[in-house]
């Protein structure tokens, strides 16, 4: 398994807010306790809301948590590439959002800014794999908001989806689904699709295939 997917794993399994000791994640995933020690280190530089400590167990906080923040110049320079990205994204809403969100930081920023980060420092996802996504974010959102059906090329499969939820994870979009394909809840990375199309056929909430039903699986496991 690649060291990506691992990490991928370990946030679906740390996501349900409970406990987890690291013996049995280095079980879950194949690995040792000094991967996993290393695992959660990474997890937790690259923004991920990771809690815990060796000897103790790990858990994923919630998702997005703002304290009042100080920012070295790198994390300044990563916060403004992306919202340099999204702010020539086609979605209109998060442009514009963007730009006014960079203007606050530029006001609140002190007037020194004569040194230079030494690089981004992205610890899980390169800048480059996370952008592939960004194409599709604007049309994944509407279709999360008008509810409907999407069709997903990955790779060589092509599946209809359901798409319920985005999320993200430490530079990491995924969407949570009800692939008709596989007729189950699926969480696809969306750096990971190759292309997408918005379906005319919208779809209404069905016993076993609606979001909650999706979370109440996931935190039964």
């Amino acid at each position: 398994m690649r060291r990506a997917d691992r990490l991928m794993q370990l946030v679906q399994i740390l996501r349900d807010g409970t406990l987890h000791r690291a013996t049995d994640l280095a079980q879950a995933t194949d690995v040792s306790l000094r991967t996993i020690y290393r695992d959660m280190e990474t997890l937790a530089a690259s923004g991920v809301p990771i809690e815990g400590a060796r000897g103790i167990g790990y858990r994923v906080t919630a998702a997005i948590t703002l304290p009042p923040l100080n920012l070295t110049m790198t994390e300044m320079e990563a916060l403004h590439l992306g919202l340099n990205a999204v702010s020539h994204s086609d979605d209109a809403e998060l442009s514009t959002a963007a730009r006014a969100l960079a203007a606050k930081l530029d006001a609140v920023t002190p007037e020194d800014r004569n040194r230079a980060p030494k690089g981004y420092g992205f610890a899980i996802y390169p800048f480059a794999d996370a952008a592939r996504g960004f194409q599709h974010l604007p049309s994944m959102r509407q279709a999360v908001r008008t509810r409907q059906k999407l069709a997903i090329v990955m790779g060589e499969t092509t599946r209809t989806v359901r798409p319920l939820q985005l999320d993200y994870w430490g530079r990491l979009w995924t969407c949570v689904v009800w692939c008709e394909s596989k007729n189950g809840f699926d969480e696809i990375r969306v750096d990971q699709i190759t292309s997408l199309r918005i379906l005319p056929s919208l779809f209404v909430d069905e016993p076993g295939k609606a979001l909650k039903d999706y979370v109440r699986h996931a935190t039964s496991d």
